[in-house]
């Protein structure tokens, strides 16, 4: 458990937690029975078929199939992290985030001094000093020869950091303790003779805002000639500049509304872009496009576009961005990329060509496939048979990395191609393939026909998943312990995890099995039924249960008479084979048999 949030907690949190005020809070939510409807906020609707659940604390859309607990609803509406999701819903309980190693909850990032009301005071300061301070002029036409308009420099707070050493630290370093929290917030440096002075000086100072809008960072520009040009925040408690991405929060609904986030290289071109009404960029903080950008700019929308400056450097940018977007691309995610013209970028270009004639650029942007595989086949021969070969060398590792699917698989088919090869001969490892289906029963010829009845087992899991208090009801599981039926794993685990966990409710129990191969099976179950479990659920419960133990009985038998006919019993064995058979006579002499 080192380096997550304990398990206790989050079972703990989804019990107090409840998730119909949760959603309401962002989306009005209509008692329909005892749950309660709205329009789905994941897809367009207009007959409501989102439905939260107050037993479950699940919430399901019948229309698109968007599910999951209250934690899942923060990471899919709010595109928060799994532990942004935790600590929000945790601070609307009233809750603290315990730490393990590797995780530092948010309530205790600030110990000592508040750092996010450290830098929101800085981020006031570094506003008021655009206005007001004497060498603010340099500031302002510097801002306005970049096209810059007062609107859109008040829109993503820009500010001035004044030339001197201490303007900060004398606004706002009344104390050691404060001057202190000024250098864990990256806004001071800590001279080693003693004493402090402003990390920023004589720069237009860019605030970089988390996922809810916090200053957790600041960019500056250099106003005058000099180096960095760009100077960022050193890593924090609260910024981590592989994980945030500039103008993310203000980008939110844009990105929603085109379904797409352009991705640039520095924030004058996203405050530029922003201005002429490409309202849906972002860009990276000095860093490579990192995994984790990805994996959150996938959370917001399915397309990301890479805009790059056509140099060396920029392709090289660009290459290091396909190599992490590749373990990114799930089904219907989709990356390409965009160069823009020789000692272009699109600050300028926009600038220059306008809005509607940058957005058909964004329409010829090459796709991750194709610039892949183009750019790998510059390097090679193609008309040669070990040019082929190298080619494929040259793909092998890149495509390893993507996750099993229909893209990955199309990829495959493309350097086969390419390479003249049979696709099946390919010396291309498998991805992360897809879990295997834990109810998946044997083959029976033909798929075509009509549809088995659903399992037993799938029954099993289904009504103590939705009514955990069954589990109470269990006193014979260890006689299943042995039963070989597909699924039957699922149904000891979640067994053995309510008789240690009684109080788990749907939402919690799935939320135990996030890491595991079954979550994406249980969370299908917590909304499937069949009219049986709809009349009267303990008296079905009941009834499959003993079903299962009947099973399992007859499997017993079947093994213990191989055995016996094979190599014998020992004196236990022919004792056990010997009740077991009497039990069956009795059970044939009450009821006619089920076969």
């Amino acid at each position: 458990m080192a380096g997550r949030i304990p398990k206790q907690f989050i079972d703990e949190l989804l019990t107090r937690s409840d998730i119909v005020d949760v959603i309401d809070s962002y989306v009005p939510l209509k008692k329909a029975g005892k749950d309660y409807k709205a329009c789905c906020p994941f897809h367009e609707e207009k007959t409501p078929s989102f439905t939260v659940s107050v037993d479950k604390q699940f919430y399901h859309c019948f229309g698109c199939g968007a599910h999951g607990s209250a934690i899942g609803f923060l990471m899919d509406y709010e595109h928060m992290s799994f532990v942004e999701a935790v600590e929000d819903l945790a601070a609307r309980a009233g809750l603290k985030v315990p730490k393990e190693a590797g995780i530092v909850s948010e309530q205790d990032k600030d110990s000592g001094a508040n750092l996010l009301e450290i830098l929101r005071e800085a981020s006031r300061f570094y506003r008021q000093q655009l206005r007001e301070h004497p060498q603010a002029g340099r500031a302002v036409e510097y801002l306005k020869g970049r096209g810059i308009t007062g609107e859109i420099a008040h829109e993503f707070g820009l500010g001035f950091a004044p030339d001197g050493w201490d303007n900060l630290l004398r606004a706002l370093g009344k104390d050691d303790a404060s001057r202190e929290a000024l250098a864990r917030a990256g806004l001071a440096v800590k001279k080693e003779a003693g004493g402090y002075y402003d990390r920023f000086r004589d720069r237009i100072m860019f605030p970089i805002e988390d996922y809810r809008g916090r200053v957790v960072a600041f960019g500056g520009r250099i106003l005058d000639k000099g180096e960095p040009k760009y100077l960022n925040s050193p890593e924090t408690p609260l910024f981590h500049k592989g994980r945030e991405l500039y103008g993310l929060f203000h980008a939110r609904e844009a990105i929603k509304r085109d379904n797409r986030v352009l991705v640039v290289e520095g924030y004058m071109d996203v405050v530029a872009l922003a201005q002429f009404g490409v309202d849906f960029a972002v860009a990276t903080l000095g860093t490579a496009t990192t995994r984790d950008h990805l994996e959150r700019l996938f959370r917001h929308a399915p397309e990301v576009i890479f805009c790059f400056d056509g140099d060396r450097a920029g392709r090289e940018a660009a290459w290091r961005a396909l190599d992490n977007a590749l373990p990114a691309l799930r089904e219907g995610w989709q990356a390409s990329f965009l160069f823009l013209p020789e000692g272009e970028d699109p600050d300028t270009l926009v600038r220059k060509e306008g809005r509607d004639a940058f957005l058909a650029r964004l329409k010829t942007a090459t796709p991750l496939p194709e610039y892949l595989f183009d750019n790998l086949m510059r390097q090679v021969d193609m008309n040669r048979m070990d040019g082929r070969a190298r080619l494929v060398e040259l793909a092998r590792p890149l495509l390893s990395k993507m996750p099993t699917g229909v893209l990955r698989q199309m990829m495959l088919d493309r350097l086969a191609e390419l390479s003249r090869m049979d696709v099946g001969k390919l010396p291309v490892p498998s991805g992360n393939a897809e879990p295997a289906n834990v109810f998946r029963t044997a083959r029976r010829g033909s798929s075509s026909g009509p549809q088995e009845p659903p399992s037993i087992v799938r029954r099993a899991i289904a009504l103590m998943l939705q009514h955990p208090v069954l589990a109470k009801k269990l006193s014979n599981e260890s006689e299943l312990a042995g039963l070989d039926l597909p699924g039957m794993p699922l149904f000891l685990e979640l067994c053995g995890l309510l008789k240690h966990s009684p109080t788990l409710n749907t939402a919690a129990i799935i939320e135990s099995f996030s890491d595991s191969e079954y979550q994406h099976h249980l969370s299908r179950l917590a909304v499937w039924g069949y009219p049986a479990m709809a009349e009267n659920v303990e008296m079905e419960f009941d009834s499959v249960i003993n079903r299962l133990c009947a099973a399992s009985s007859k499997q017993r038998t079947q093994r213990l008479l191989q055995k016996q006919h094979v190599q014998g019993l020992n004196q236990m064995e022919k004792d056990e084979l010997a009740r077991l058979l009497s039990v069956k006579r009795d059970n044939s002499r009450l009821s006619p048999s089920r076969h």
